[in-house]
C-alpha cells in the first residue's frame, strides 16, 4: 500500500505535466538558453516545492472547493503569469545565451518561484485528488498524504527532466537557433494567456 500510494502520486503528476504549460515551457527555454545542467537545478528546486504544494492542496481540498470565485482568480493569475513570461521571453529572444557565475543560484531561485506561482495545480489536485480519495485509491492520513506528495514531486521531476532532455535533443538534431525557439515559446505563452482571457469572457458574457 505504501508503494502504491507513492506510485499513484508519481503517475498522476507525471501525466499532469505532460500538456504544455508555463512550467514545462520554462524548462525547455532554460535548457536551450543555459544548458541542461541549469535546467536540472531548476527542476530539482521546483520538485521540492511541488511536494509542499501538493501536500497543502490535498489537506485543504474541502476549503478550496468551497471558494466560489477560485476558478476565476486562477484564470486571471494565469493571464498575468503567461503574459509576463511571454513578454520577458519575447524581449530576450534575440539575445545569445550567456553563462553567468550565479546561473546555478538563479535557476534554483527561478524553480522555487515558479513552484509557488503555479495556480493551475490547484484545480488539477482538487479534481484528481478528490477522484483518488473518493475511489479509495489513497488514504487521507498525514503520512499517506506526505508519501503521496513525495510521489507527486517525483512525477514532476521525471516529466520535466524528459522535457529538458527532449529540448536538448531537438535543438542538437534540428540545429534550431535560440531566437527561433524563444520566439516560439513566447508565442505559446501569449496564446495561453489569450485562452484564459477568452475563457473568462465566454463565462461572464455568453454562457447561460
Amino acid at each position: 500500500m505504501i508503494f502504491l500510494t507513492f506510485f499513484i502520486g508519481l503517475i498522476a503528476n507525471f501525466v499532469g505535466y505532460i500538456p504544455p504549460g508555463n512550467i514545462n515551457l520554462s524548462v525547455v527555454q532554460l535548457t536551450i538558453n543555459r544548458g541542461i545542467k541549469e535546467a536540472l537545478y531548476f527542476i530539482i528546486a521546483f520538485s521540492c516545492v511541488e511536494f509542499f504544494f501538493t501536500y497543502f492542496i490535498m489537506n485543504a481540498a474541502d476549503w478550496l472547493s468551497a471558494q466560489v470565485h477560485l476558478d476565476t482568480a486562477i484564470d486571471w493569475v494565469m493571464v498575468g503569469l503567461f503574459g509576463t513570461l511571454g513578454y520577458i521571453t519575447w524581449m530576450h529572444r534575440k539575445k545569445a545565451p550567456k553563462q553567468k557565475n550565479n546561473s546555478k543560484r538563479d535557476s534554483i531561485t527561478y524553480g522555487i518561484l515558479l513552484g509557488f506561482l503555479n495556480p493551475m495545480q490547484v484545480p488539477f489536485w482538487l479534481i484528481t485528488g478528490s477522484y483518488l480519495i473518493t475511489h479509495e485509491w489513497i488514504e487521507t492520513g498525514r503520512w499517506e498524504l506526505a508519501l503521496f506528495s513525495v510521489g507527486s514531486a517525483a512525477g514532476a521531476f521525471l516529466c520535466l527532466f524528459i522535457y529538458a532532455k527532449s529540448a536538448k535533443y531537438i535543438k542538437e538534431k534540428l540545429d534550431l537557433s535560440t531566437q527561433v525557439i524563444n520566439t516560439s515559446i513566447a508565442i505559446l505563452f501569449y496564446a495561453f494567456a489569450a485562452y484564459h482571457i477568452v475563457k473568462q469572457v465566454y463565462i461572464h458574457f455568453f454562457r447561460h
